[in-house]
């Protein structure tokens, strides 16, 4: 039986969610007006509603040279390697060990979930000295494959913890109905049990995507070279500089543009993810 909710109560509800939503879309809002300002010569001083004077100028200009002669889709194609190759690793291998961890019992199996579980906790700058003198010896540190083993490195624990309670979540009595059937486990892994933990692994693979995507200070130390820069590197950098800010905001409307797109394609699993975690809180 649904509780009713008196008439203030729900104006209050109301305005407390009218309230976090002015909050959140805002400062987007205030992004958005510096990228059509043309009039903006470098930072903002005063907040306004509507541009100045409008202008696409800031698109163009992050569109063909955000970051000295890298254009644009240069670097979203050295994002979406580094943040794309890395979540696909990351992925990959933990769903292989979260299934081990959900499904046998092994010696070292306690360890093997508190160590991943400090990984999740470490700070990246704890892991930062270790992987630079590893890639260096590796002779990969200032490559885009070894920024992806970086980013890779940062995520794993999580992907493993994350779709380990997934594969937990399946009921134990599907695999066995099909061992009974005559598969065997790579099999029912394959055509049961993944199709089955697909919204927790989109969820890992979309959050791990992120982490790489926007991540730009630990990117400076390992990439030495200004042609395998990312977007989150060239946004930095523009702050850094005397650029005007419209064009800093022009390149991040750009930048959010390919993560809609994903989630767009995602949604579905994505949503399936949160309500399936919902319900099990």
């Amino acid at each position: 039986m649904r509780r009713r909710v008196s008439l203030p109560q729900q104006v209050l509800y109301q305005l407390i969610l009218a309230s976090v939503a002015l909050f959140v879309l805002l400062p987007i809002w205030g992004m958005a007006r510096l990228a059509f300002d043309e009039t903006l010569k470098g930072a903002p001083v005063t907040f306004t509603v509507w541009p100045t004077k409008f202008s696409l100028e800031a698109f163009r200009k992050a569109w063909q040279t955000p970051l000295q002669a890298l254009s644009f889709l240069g670097l979203l194609r050295n994002s979406l390697i580094v943040s794309g190759g890395a979540a696909l690793s990351a992925v990959v291998l933990g769903a292989s060990m979260a299934y081990a961890f959900a499904r046998f019992r092994f010696p070292g199996r306690q360890a093997g979930l508190f160590a991943l579980l400090l990984g999740t906790l470490l700070p990246q700058v704890a892991l930062m000295t270790p992987l630079y003198v590893l890639l260096t010896r590796l002779g990969i540190r200032a490559s885009l494959f070894g920024l992806m083993i970086v980013y890779m490195a940062f995520t794993t624990p999580f992907c493993v913890w994350n779709m380990r309670a997934a594969f937990q979540a399946i009921p134990e009595e599907l695999e066995e109905a099909a061992f009974l059937e005559g598969a065997g486990r790579l099999t029912v892994f394959w055509k049961v049990t993944l199709p089955l933990a697909l919204p927790a692994i989109a969820v890992a693979a979309l959050l791990t995507f992120l982490v790489g995507y926007t991540e730009f200070a630990i990117g400076w130390l390992f990439i030495e070279r200004g042609e395998n820069a990312t977007l989150a590197m060239a946004v930095s950098a523009i702050m850094r500089q005397t650029l005007p800010w419209s064009q800093l905001s022009a390149l991040a409307i750009l930048m959010s543009l390919p993560v809609v797109v994903i989630f767009i394609i995602l949604r579905h699993y994505l949503m399936r993810g949160l309500l399936i975690g919902g319900m099990e809180d």
